[in-house]
C-alpha cells in the first residue's frame, strides 16, 4: 500500500465515517506528511504497512527538536489513529506507536479578559470605518455566545431565530446546537444587518451567510484573527489574545457568575464535561465567596 492512497482513504474516513471538521481531518494529513517527509529526506523507502516502531521512533526523536510538548503530542495521537486505522482495515497487524508515549502536559488555562477589557477593546473600533459596525457585531457575537471562529464565520442569516432567542451553530463534526443569545448581542447584529450589510451585494454562494467582507463573500478564519489582533493593539491590552479568548471569557464569566457547568457545556458544544471543567480556575475570591454563601458553617 502506497502512502498516498493510505492518506486518502484515512482522510475520507475521518470525514464520512467519523464526521470530524474540515479543519481537523486537515491537521491529521499534515502529521502524517511530516511522517512521509522524513522518510524521504532519509531515504527510508517503506510503506505504511511495513514501517517498524524503530523508523517511527527516529521520526519522533527528529520531530521533537522541532516541536513543542503540545505539537508533539497531538502528533503522535494523530498518528495512532492513522495507524489504528490501518489495522482496522488489515492492512497491518500492529501499531507502531504502540509503545511510544506521548509528553506528559499539564493541564493549560486558558488566556481570558476581564469585562472592562472588553469593553475597553469594543470602545476601540471605530465605527466610522466602513466595517467598524460589521466588526462591533463580530467581537459582540463571539463573546456574547461563546462561538468559535469557524462558527461564526459560518453562522447563517437563516439561522438566526431572535424571536426565540437562539441561534443555531453548525460545530465540529457539522453537529448542530442552539445557542441562546440576549437582546443586547442581537441589537448589533441587526445594526449590522439592517444598515451596513444591505449596501454589500453578497456573491450567490453566500447570500445567506451573516458577515461578509467588501467584496460580498465569506469571511476567513484568518480575518477574524487580524480583527481581533489590531484591536488588541488599538486598546493597548497586552495580553496573547485571539478569537477563542472571547470565548474562554464567555465560560469562566458564566461560571463565575454561579452558572451550571453542565449548562455551560451545552453552549460550548463541548462532547465531554472535562473538556468544560477547564474554566473552573475561578480566583480564590470568588472561591471564598462561594464558601461563605453555601456552606452551612459559613
Amino acid at each position: 500500500m502506497k502512502w498516498e492512497q493510505a492518506i486518502q482513504d484515512f482522510t475520507y474516513y475521518l470525514k464520512i465515517e467519523r464526521g470530524l471538521a474540515d479543519n481537523t481531518i486537515q491537521n491529521y494529513r499534515l502529521d502524517i506528511l511530516k511522517l512521509t517527509n522524513y522518510l524521504s529526506e532519509f531515504d527510508l523507502n517503506t510503506s505504511p504497512n511495513e514501517i517498524t516502531e524503530e523508523d517511527i521512533q527516529g521520526f519522533i526523536y527528529t520531530i521533537s527538536k522541532l516541536l513543542n510538548e503540545r505539537s508533539q503530542a497531538r502528533l503522535i495521537s494523530g498518528l495512532k489513529s492513522f495507524f489504528d486505522y490501518l489495522i482496522f482495515e488489515d492492512y497491518r497487524t500492529t501499531n507502531p506507536l504502540e509503545l511510544i508515549e506521548s509528553p506528559r502536559l499539564g493541564r493549560q488555562l486558558p488566556d481570558t479578559l476581564s469585562t472592562n477589557e472588553i469593553d475597553k477593546l469594543i470602545g476601540a473600533i471605530d465605527l466610522s470605518h466602513p466595517q467598524g459596525h460589521r466588526n462591533k457585531a463580530i467581537i459582540e457575537t463571539l463573546y456574547g455566545c461563546g462561538l468559535r471562529v469557524s462558527e461564526l464565520i459560518n453562522l447563517k442569516l437563516s439561522h438566526l431565530h431572535f424571536q426565540e432567542g437562539f441561534i443555531k451553530v453548525i460545530g465540529k463534526g457539522n453537529k448542530e446546537r442552539l445557542v441562546p443569545i440576549n437582546d443586547y448581542t442581537q441589537k448589533f447584529i441587526n445594526l449590522y444587518k439592517d444598515e451596513v450589510r444591505i449596501f454589500h451585494e453578497p456573491k450567490p454562494e453566500f447570500k445567506d451567510i451573516l458577515f461578509l467582507n467588501r467584496r460580498g463573500a465569506q469571511l476567513t478564519r484568518a480575518m477574524i484573527f487580524t480583527i481581533v489582533k489590531q484591536l488588541a493593539q488599538s486598546a493597548n491590552i497586552q495580553k496573547n489574545i485571539s478569537p477563542h479568548t472571547f470565548r474562554h471569557s464567555f465560560a469562566t464569566h458564566l461560571l463565575e457568575n454561579g452558572a451550571n457547568l453542565r449548562v455551560i457545556q451545552q453552549m460550548l458544544g463541548h462532547e465531554s464535561i472535562t473538556t468544560t471543567e477547564i474554566y473552573m480556575h475561578l480566583d480564590k475570591t470568588h472561591l471564598r465567596s462561594v464558601l461563605e454563601k453555601f456552606h452551612p458553617r459559613a
